[in-house]
C-alpha cells in the first residue's frame, strides 16, 4: 500500500474560508474544490501529493487532533479550547495574519469597582456571603475560562453555557459576567460590558498547525516541505523590503544604522558605493530616514513577491518538533 498523502484541512465557508485561500493563493497554492462549492474534498494546484478538506473550523480543530489530516488552519482559540495539552499535540507553524481576536473577561461597566481578576474573587466571595449563590459566568470557552479562572485562583463561580450571544447575558440576568471573543470591543461597549485590565485571556489569530499524530510518512513529509517553502518564501517578501542606498566609505555607519532598525546587509549593489540591506517592512521609512541622514545620496525600496532561501525556518521547525515529539524523522 503505497504511503498517504499530504492532508491539508480549510474552513469550507465564511471570512475564514475567504481569508485562507487567498492566503494560499498568494503563497502560489491555489486552493481547489474538485467538484465545486459543495464539495468537501479539493487539490492544491501543483502539489498532486496533497489532498485538501474543506470542514468546519471545529472539524479542522478535530481532525489535527485524531492526527486525520497533518496540517490545518483554524484559529488559536478554537484549538486550545477544544485539546487538552494542545502543545503535545501539535505545533502551530505560523500565523497566517487574519481571524483576529482576543478571548477575554468582561464584566457590567457599573462594577466600578471591579477592574482585576483579584477583584472579581473578592465579587464572588460577596455573592457567596450575601445571597448564597456562585457568580455566573457566561461562555462558550468553558476549558479556556477554567483554566484562566483557576490561574487567577478564583473558583466561587458556576459556567453558564451560552450557545446564542454570549454579550447580551448579563443584560438578559442569566449571568453575572461573560467570557467571550471580542475583536475591537465595540460590541462589547454597546452592550455596557468592559474588558478587566488582567482579562485576556489569549490572543488568537488564524495558524497553520501541524498534527503530531498524523502518519509522516516520506510522501507527506517531502509535500509539506514544498508548502512550507512557498508559505516562508511569500512571508518573508511581505514581511520585509530590500533597500539599495549609496553611501560611501560608512562601513561602521552602515553597521549602527542596520542594528537599530534589525535590517542585514544583503550584498553590494548594483552602482558604486552601494549597498542592499533587507529589514522588516514596518520599519522600512525609519531605515531611509537613517540612511539618508548619514548621507546616503539616494536610497530605493524593492518589494517582491517571493523570497526564497537555502533554509525554511517553518520546514526546519516542524521538522525538529516531529523528530523530538515523535521520532518521526
Amino acid at each position: 500500500m503505497s504511503e498517504p498523502a499530504l492532508v491539508l484541512a480549510v474552513p469550507s465557508k465564511g471570512r475564514l474560508q475567504e481569508n485562507a485561500a487567498a492566503f494560499f493563493a498568494r503563497a502560489g497554492l491555489p486552493l481547489n474544490r474538485t467538484r465545486g462549492a459543495r464539495d468537501y474534498r479539493g487539490t492544491l494546484a501543483g502539489m498532486p501529493d496533497v489532498e485538501v478538506l474543506f470542514l468546519s473550523a471545529s472539524e479542522v480543530v478535530a481532525q489535527l487532533a485524531s492526527g486525520a489530516a497533518h496540517l490545518g488552519v483554524t484559529g488559536e482559540d478554537l484549538l486550545r479550547e477544544s485539546v487538552a495539552n494542545a502543545d503535545d499535540a501539535v505545533e502551530i507553524v505560523t500565523g497566517l495574519g487574519f481571524g483576529h481576536a482576543n478571548v477575554v473577561v468582561a464584566v457590567p461597566q457599573a462594577w466600578i469597582d471591579v477592574r482585576t481578576m483579584a477583584d472579581l474573587d473578592e465579587v464572588a466571595a460577596d455573592l457567596r456571603a450575601r445571597h448564597r449563590r456562585r457568580l455566573l459566568v457566561a461562555t462558550k470557552y468553558l476549558n479556556l475560562t477554567r483554566r484562566f479562572f483557576g490561574e487567577h485562583g478564583v473558583a466561587d463561580y458556576r459556567i453558564v453555557e451560552s450557545p446564542g450571544a454570549t454579550e447580551a447575558a448579563p443584560a438578559s440576568g442569566s449571568a453575572d459576567l461573560i467570557v467571550d471573543i471580542t475583536t475591537t470591543g465595540a460590541t462589547l461597549a454597546a452592550n455596557g460590558l468592559k474588558v478587566l485590565d488582567d482579562g485576556l485571556i489569549l490572543r488568537s489569530e488564524a495558524n497553520l498547525i501541524a498534527s503530531l499524530a498524523a502518519p509522516w510518512g516520506e510522501r507527506a513529509l517531502r509535500s509539506a516541505r514544498q508548502v512550507l517553502a512557498r508559505i516562508a518564501a511569500e512571508e518573508l517578501a511581505r514581511t520585509t523590503r530590500d533597500v539599495c542606498a549609496s553611501l560611501a566609505g560608512a562601513d561602521g555607519v552602515l553597521d549602527s544604522i542596520a542594528q537599530q532598525v534589525g535590517a542585514a546587509r544583503l550584498r553590494p549593489g548594483p552602482g558604486g558605493n552601494e549597498v542592499v540591506l533587507r529589514c522588516p517592512a514596518k520599519r522600512v521609512f525609519e531605515l531611509v530616514e537613517a540612511l539618508m541622514a548619514a548621507g546616503a545620496a539616494r536610497a530605493t525600496v524593492t518589494a517582491h513577491d517571493y523570497v526564497f532561501e537555502q533554509s525554511d525556518p517553518l520546514a526546519e521547525r516542524l521538522f525538529s518538533r516531529l523528530a523530538s515529539s515523535t521520532g518521526k524523522i
